[in-house]
């Protein structure tokens, strides 16, 4: 059944408090080490798994615990047909989808890698970068590709159906709002499933539920959806 992307407001900022492990809590606990300076080292980390895995959550809560230090950082994804020259002034570089990079954008990527690595003030920066495959079967440039694959390496994994479940239904009874297993069932069958928008969803659905007085029910869902 074709599920539905919704469109509904500013998503929580990624975070660590806010990124269900489950299967990835190595990787989580050392990202967490790593944004605390714990672990900081010039060896790289590198993440990959499936669409909704959550690599990109875990860079962006990692960037986010950064600047919290007052930190800067260097950002690259896909999207930056132009990505920035390098900064001396970044304590790290986080390169997203690097299975997607253009030339240009792997130029980049790799004068990035090095500059991080060999800066001029003597202090290595940094690298966490994230893709759909492992590094080993990257369609990139060999020196980036062997590159991403130097350091530590963490395969992520999606949530299972039950796994999601559990998720919804504590984000749920943290809101004071229950959720039957026929709406669960509707949820998880007819809307995006990874657990940002299906957050934002509840976030939406406890709203709008306030709002009319009524209990979250599969018609009330489709009402809202109907609501201009």
């Amino acid at each position: 059944m074709k599920q539905i992307a919704l469109d509904i407001g500013l998503a929580l900022a990624p975070s660590f408090s806010n990124f269900f492990a489950g299967p990835n809590l190595a990787a989580l606990q050392h990202l967490q080490l790593w944004a605390a300076g714990k672990v900081r080292s010039p060896v790289p980390t590198y993440l990959w798994g499936e669409a909704g895995s959550g690599k990109s959550h875990l860079l962006k809560a990692t960037a986010e615990a950064l600047r919290e230090q007052g930190a800067l950082v260097g950002w690259l994804d896909a999207g930056q047909a132009e990505p920035p020259e390098f900064d001396e002034r970044w304590a790290a570089v986080l390169m997203d989808d690097c299975h997607l990079y253009t030339a240009v954008q792997q130029h980049a990527a790799f004068n990035w890698f090095v500059n991080a690595l060999a800066s001029s003030d003597g202090q290595p920066r940094c690298v966490l970068a994230a893709g759909a495959l492992p590094p080993a079967d990257l369609k990139l440039r060999e020196d980036l590709r062997s590159r991403l694959g130097w350091g530590h390496v963490f395969e992520l994994h999606a949530l299972t159906d039950a796994e999601r479940r559990a998720v919804l239904r504590q984000q749920a009874d943290a809101r004071g709002v229950f959720l039957s297993d026929e709406v669960m069932d509707f949820i998880l069958s007819r809307f995006t499933r990874d657990l940002a928008s299906l957050s934002q969803l509840l976030d939406q659905l406890d709203g709008y539920s306030l709002q009319t007085q009524r209990a979250i029910t599969i018609p009330l869902i489709k009402s809202m959806l109907e609501t201009p």
